[in-house]
């Protein structure tokens, strides 16, 4: 697994209080395989575990739901998935929708949340978390420069603070997650804090991250 060159930066902006675990798309699609399997997702998801099971009513878990048939999709999604056919719910074994099995048995009282694109914000996400008082997102998941930059841009746009676990995310590609980890520092200082785990953890234990 990748190591960005700058890792961990920490909780640069304080406490965290009013917080919700963001798990992106850690479905067995993606573990097993298939054309998309992402093989570091094995090796991230006891640091997903280990932040879910903080608190599992503050996770909510995506499940990206592939299209039935290219024919379903709209623009460039049609191309798209004429490219991955083998991934369309005709030809897939749709139990590999399905979160990894460690994830499920958390549901309830994590939350689902199902979405046909890359972003998790067409639907009703932003309203769910306000219906909370959410204003922090922790996000896990896979993979990413795709699905999980996706949930970060979109958080970076409503104004949601994002704090992205550098080992609880993961991709199939070492250079482009270890491009997207310098960008988050480099450009998106003021919307992203990047921080392990383990300091994730630490942060519970000293208060800096409420419970």
């Amino acid at each position: 697994m990748a190591t960005t060159e700058n890792g961990q930066i920490g909780l640069r902006f304080g406490a965290v209080r009013n917080w919700m675990h963001l798990c992106v798309d850690m479905q067995r699609m993606f573990n097993e395989p298939t054309e998309w399997r992402t093989p570091w997702m094995s090796r991230v998801l006891p640091n997903v575990l280990s932040i879910v099971e903080l608190e599992p009513s503050r996770s909510l878990f995506t499940r990206f739901i592939p299209l039935r048939s290219a024919d379903e999709g709209q623009g460039t999604w049609r191309r798209y998935y004429q490219r991955w056919h083998s991934m369309t719910l005709e030809e897939l074994d749709v139990a590999l929708v399905e979160l990894v099995p460690e994830l499920v048995c958390y549901i309830p009282p994590a939350l689902v949340l199902d979405k046909s694109v890359m972003s998790p914000w067409h639907g009703d996400l932003h309203a769910r978390l306000r219906a909370r008082s959410v204003d922090t997102l922790i996000v896990t998941g896979a993979e990413t420069e795709v699905c999980v930059l996706a949930a970060v841009m979109g958080g970076i746009d409503l104004g949601y603070r994002m704090i992205v676990i550098t080992d609880a995310i993961c991709s199939s590609a070492d250079e482009t997650h270890d491009a997207m980890m310098r960008i988050y520092h480099s450009r998106f200082g003021m919307q992203v804090e990047t921080i392990s785990t383990s300091d994730l953890i630490a942060a519970r234990l000293d208060g800096r991250l409420e419970t």
